[in-house]
């Protein structure tokens, strides 16, 4: 996908050298999730890979640490990897395209950010504190949300998968 965001390659120079993260890209418009044109980006090279770069820009949600500097972190527990995550942002004062997807361990929060999907937010991703990385969608679990809608008294009802 390296041809196809060009922007995400530009902002690797933020980062040390032979650092890798997890996370998801993204396309916003207005403020929410445009994943119509992020799928729209996904076939362009070249020139019309930069064009859209400046017309639909992309941002990279980091969750995950996974290589810092040459160490490799996948063994470390995710709070450790988060806590690292945290202060590469801080010491590198990383910028766009970087954003640092936010986490709680408050139910309460995770139960209100689950309510945000006029901003396009699909769902939560939830990982154990003391886990290793294990890749892929294993030791994650993924609660979407499927539909909203409205009740007899205004309010909004959400059904999850």
């Amino acid at each position: 996908m390296t041809p196809t965001f060009p922007e995400i390659v530009a902002g690797a120079a933020q980062l040390p050298d032979a650092t890798a993260l997890d996370g998801e890209l993204a396309v916003w418009e207005e403020g929410r999730s445009a994943f119509e044109h992020f799928q729209g980006r996904l076939q362009r090279l070249d020139a019309g890979a930069d064009r859209l770069a400046r017309q639909w820009p992309a941002h990279f949600a980091a969750f995950d640490l996974l290589r810092l500097a040459g160490t490799d972190t996948t063994r470390w527990p995710y709070r450790r990897r988060r806590a690292a995550l945290e202060r590469l942002f801080t010491d590198q004062e990383l910028t766009w395209p970087w954003a640092l997807s936010p986490l709680t361990t408050d139910p309460a929060t995770a139960r209100e950010w689950l309510t945000w999907t006029a901003a396009g937010l699909e769902g939560l991703v939830f990982k154990r504190l003391d886990d290793p990385y294990r890749g892929s969608v294993r030791g994650r679990h993924k609660y979407k949300v499927l539909q909203t809608q409205r009740d007899r008294r205004g309010g909004h009802r959400i059904a999850y998968r």
